[in-house]
């Protein structure tokens, strides 16, 4: 038990790393907490610095998912550590909660959707790479990313229910994509009276 709990408070330290706000406070000397959505995530970091820094912390937020996942996954193969399913869902949710909530900046953060897509990459392949698309579908049609997002957060579970039916995974994906959307609430808000930032 103290291992789990050593594991979950070190994944929520590693998710919590604010890479949106670090690189763009290096790129221009700005605090992006304070402009645009106020977001830390890729999308509000190209408003402010750019699509460069913009795809470079879109790639270290969905690394801050993927990399504790992939460590438990060699761990159990080599037979060093053999978690249990729970504490592997755990860990992946403990990271995005991080990256939500980050105690590096006073518990602001991001609104979840690349670390939850890195979390969830090799735990649910299948259910990623369709959100993923569909996401570009919808932001193709619509323009809006905080929209393609909220449709992220809807197919995760709906495709692995879809291929799957019910299971550990399903409820995994649920809390996930109830997190996104719920993360998502200013700009579900923000559609609904048509004044949404592109």
């Amino acid at each position: 038990m103290i291992i789990e709990i050593f594991l979950i408070l070190i994944t929520y330290l590693w998710g919590s790393i604010p890479y949106g706000y670090i690189i763009t406070k290096k790129k221009t000397g700005k605090n992006i907490l304070e402009f645009g959505s106020k977001n830390i995530g890729s999308t509000n970091v190209r408003r402010i610095a750019g699509r460069k820094m913009s795809v470079l912390t879109q790639l270290l937020d969905m690394l801050k998912g993927i990399l504790p996942i992939f460590v438990l996954i060699i761990l159990d193969r080599t037979n060093i550590y053999t978690p249990h399913q729970l504490l592997i869902y755990s860990i992946a949710l403990s990271t995005i909660i991080g990256h939500n909530y980050s105690i590096f900046i006073n518990f602001k953060g991001g609104k979840g959707v690349n670390t939850s897509l890195g979390a969830s990459l090799l735990l649910n392949p299948y259910p990623v790479l369709i959100s993923v698309a569909i996401y570009y579908i919808v932001k193709l049609l619509f323009k809006y990313v905080s929209l393609g997002s909220i449709f992220i957060g809807i197919s995760l579970p709906l495709s692995e229910y879809l291929i799957k039916g019910i299971n550990l995974d399903l409820f995994y994906l649920l809390l996930v994509g109830a997190f996104i959307i719920f993360r998502h609430k200013s700009n579900i808000e923000r559609l609904i009276h048509k004044n949404e930032i592109l």
